[in-house]
This record gives structure tokens, sequence and C-alpha cells, in this order.
């Protein structure tokens, strides 16, 4: 009947077993994933599970599976929403134009900073970079020397004070391409 019909046996004969839950397996699971705050994946859960007094040896899939199944979501893949960056748009020109080299003391002090936590709250460190030189540690040095500041387009180097520091002492402001720090 299966050759006229042209359907393989197998098809016909074919019963799905039924999908067996191992509610003691997921339980643990869920409790070793809640008992890190929620932040880790299926990596470091493999590992906690195998450390346990009664070890649970899952495949990173397996655990992968439970976790879609609660929708346990580790806080560290959670997708930020796209925030849109101020930029400087100040018509300011390039006049460093990634030139580095060559230059004499104080002629041009290109300055970055990056953020860092400090406990529960962002904190940014500016960093002053002589180009004929090194780091300041702090800024010892008459700034009337300084010739060119250069900095990025971040909307953190936009600011009355940076302006009216960079006006009083006659220095001329650089700033980068965008996009092209």
């Amino acid at each position: 009947m299966c050759r006229l019909q042209g359907v393989t046996r197998s098809l016909v004969y074919y019963e799905p077993t039924p999908h067996k839950v191992n509610v003691a397996t997921e339980n643990a699971v869920i409790e070793e994933f809640r008992d890190n705050w929620n932040v880790y994946g299926t990596r470091k859960l493999k590992r906690a599970l195998a450390r346990r007094k009664e070890p649970i040896r899952l495949s990173r899939r397996k655990i992968g599976k439970i976790m879609k199944r609660y929708d346990l979501v580790s806080k560290y893949l959670k997708r930020q929403k796209n925030r849109k960056t101020i930029v400087n748009e100040e018509a300011k020109p390039n006049i460093v134009n990634r030139v580095f080299g060559g230059r004499k003391p104080y002629d041009v002090v290109v300055s970055g900073l990056t953020y860092v936590k400090v406990g529960s709250k962002w904190h940014y460190v500016c960093f002053l970079l002589d180009l004929s030189a090194k780091a300041f540690y702090r800024v010892n040095v008459d700034l009337r020397n300084i010739n060119i500041f250069h900095t990025d387009r971040g909307s953190e180097f936009k600011n009355e004070i940076i302006d009216s520091i960079i006006s009083a002492f006659g220095i001329d402001r650089s700033l980068s391409a965008k996009g092209n720090p």
C-alpha cells in the first residue's frame, strides 16, 4: 500500500516519543541562575551545576533550551537600545590632521577620556598628552605655552569651562573629523 502511494513505511509507522521533562534538573538550572544574580550564561551555569554537592551534568545546549523555555536571559546578553550619541558639531578645523610626530614641546596637547565605574556610579577620566612628550600627571606648565588643544568631537569636550580656558590663554582649538578620533 505504501509503495502504491509513494510514501515511505517509516512515515506510516512513526510514533513520536513523548517529551520527558526532568523537573529537578530544570529547577536546578533556574535556581543556579537566580543564585548568581541572573548573570550566568550557559557556560558558567554548566560549571556551577557540575560543582554542586550532587553534580548535574548537562550540555550547554540543554541548559540553553531550559533557559529559553523559562525566559532566563543573562543581564550581560541583553542588548542595549541604541542611544543616539550627542556629537560636538562645532565648526572647528582639524588642525592636527593626524600628524602626531615632530612637534615641539607644548605645541599640541591632545585629550581623550574613558568611563570608569566606581561603586555604582560612572565617572570619566580625562587624559592630557603632549605630543612631544608623555602624558601629564598634572598641568604644571604655563598654559600660554600650549598652541593647540586637540580632542575628538565628543560632547564632553563642548562645555563653557574648557571654552573659557582656551580663549583666556589664547589656545587654538582643533577637533578631529567626525567618526575619526
